[in-house]
């Protein structure tokens, strides 16, 4: 009998035919570290932090001439008569963060369709928890920020980092049970939705109907391949394109196209797992009724083509795409938009009374706003009967959750781009920015280190681990 702690080694198991064998050795043991990076919660947290460092030190060194002349550099496409060209800032910040805002999107559909937002009563603590994470800041900026030419960066302090947030709570290790990791979850994707809405109403330009015209036709595109049973995903591209130049010619940030069709994307399997295992071991029978070595190319091509079919449709197309995307925009396109983003210089800065107010008001709508705003809603929310606490969250988890929710980078540093076109009131919000975030994840993480106990009861561990996978099916 086999042991299940030594799984059989199949052929793919051994070095492809053109592999040095040593070569391969020394480049899997070298990937290794890489692999477990990778696979740690905290990871794309950590990156960004790196290169928002970069960023800063970078704009404030002898080459800052090199970091302004790198995110001006124009790019674009030429096609005869026509010519689109943009800075390679504007690439980064309008139309890369537009994947990032789909995989928000695809988040916020499948939470909804089957997640922790799938039923009104495990939906109500983190919907309060957001929405009163939202209104704080927004009316702490909003009471110190009076000037109308400042006026407008209230939304800059609401939203939360995910990245950074759930990196400070991997860092804390036991002492957070997983029910608060779900919680904290939940409470970024409604705060997401919550920012994706104020930036549509709110920091949009004059509205253009003929662009809405384009952006409908993209979307009535993607409907109408949905009907026609289209799978492949590549061919959703085009009308999504279509969309996002839509959308940003009416005058809408075209990010929010990246949203829509997001939200548009199918959340059930065709197959799921009982007709994949199904489909495979109908197939694996056609062929083990055939003798291997009578197997021709083309019977071969048309069982791998439906193992590919089967293989495909096994997860839904959102969660699909979930999965594909993620390790890209975690590690790929939210470290370049920090690159892109952070670098303010601070040479000869001498701030005037707007710049300080900005500055100030984010960095106390961060720091004081969330968490006061997100406690304050917890309790409202539990003492009216509309939600309880999950078991094995105490009042002490709360404290810690409220203030890692004042980490507010990348959504913050992107609404900071639409509320400021003076470049000077904007260096002011992004350094509120930067010093809130980094005060709100070092007091997270210190409260944590000194209240929270190292392990929490194997029974509320283990009953929150259920609630936990039980939001990931």
């Amino acid at each position: 009998m086999s042991n299940p702690s030594h799984p059989v080694r199949g052929p793919l198991d051994a070095p492809p035919p053109e592999a040095w064998g040593p070569l391969l050795r020394f480049a899997r043991i070298a990937g290794r570290p890489l692999e477990r990076f990778l696979h740690i919660e905290a990871a794309s947290g950590v990156l960004l932090l790196v290169t928002a460092a970069l960023a800063l030190a970078w704009a404030n060194s002898p080459w800052a001439e090199s970091y302004q002349h790198l995110w001006h550099t124009p790019l674009g496409v030429r096609v005869g008569a026509f010519v689109f060209e943009r800075p390679l800032e504007w690439v980064v910040n309008d139309g890369l963060m537009a994947i990032f805002f789909f995989l928000v999107g695809l988040e916020i559909r499948r939470e909804v369709h089957c997640g922790e937002l799938s039923e009104w009563r495990r939906a109500a603590l983190p919907a309060a928890a957001a929405l009163g994470g939202m209104l704080a800041p927004a009316g702490i900026y909003a009471a110190l920020a009076t000037s109308p030419d400042i006026r407008g960066g209230w939304g800059i302090p609401m939203a939360t980092d995910i990245a950074f947030a759930v990196g400070i709570l991997t860092l804390l290790g036991k002492r957070v049970p997983p029910a608060l990791r779900v919680l904290l979850l939940a409470l970024a994707v409604i705060d997401d939705l919550g920012a994706i809405i104020v930036i549509a109403v709110f920091y949009s330009a004059g509205l253009d109907v003929s662009g809405f015209a384009v952006a409908a036709a993209g979307l009535a595109g993607i409907v109408l391949m949905q009907r026609l049973g289209v799978r492949s995903k590549l061919a959703y591209v085009a009308p999504a394109v279509v969309a996002w130049a839509g959308v940003y010619s009416a005058g809408v940030h075209p990010t929010i196209a990246g949203v829509v069709v997001g939200l548009m994307t199918p959340v059930r399997a065709w197959l799921g797992a009982e007709g994949f295992v199904s489909d495979i071991r109908r197939e694996v029978q056609h062929l083990e009724a055939t003798e291997p070595k009578s197997l021709s190319a083309h019977q071969l091509a048309g069982a791998l083509k439906h193992v590919n079919a089967a293989q495909r449709e096994a997860l839904s197309p959102a969660e699909s795409l979930i999965h594909s995307l993620h390790p890209w925009v975690a590690f790929g396109i939210m470290p370049l938009f920090a690159l892109a983003n952070s670098g303010v210089s601070l040479e000869g800065a001498a701030f005037d009374d707007a710049s300080w107010r900005v500055a100030g008001s984010v960095a106390l709508g961060l720091v004081v706003g969330k968490p006061l705003g997100v406690l304050l809603a917890i309790f409202v929310a539990v003492r009216l009967g509309l939600s309880r606490l999950p078991t094995g969250v105490t009042p002490l988890h709360l404290v810690v959750l409220g203030v890692v929710a004042g980490v507010g980078f990348t959504m913050a540093l992107f609404i900071a781009q639409l509320a400021f076109a003076d470049q000077r009131l904007l260096a002011a919000a992004k350094i509120g920015i930067l010093i809130a975030s980094g005060a709100a994840g070092l007091a997270a993480f210190a409260l944590g280190s000194a209240l929270l106990p190292k392990t929490s009861s194997p029974k509320a561990a283990r009953t929150a681990d259920d609630a936990e996978r039980s939001s990931e099916l």
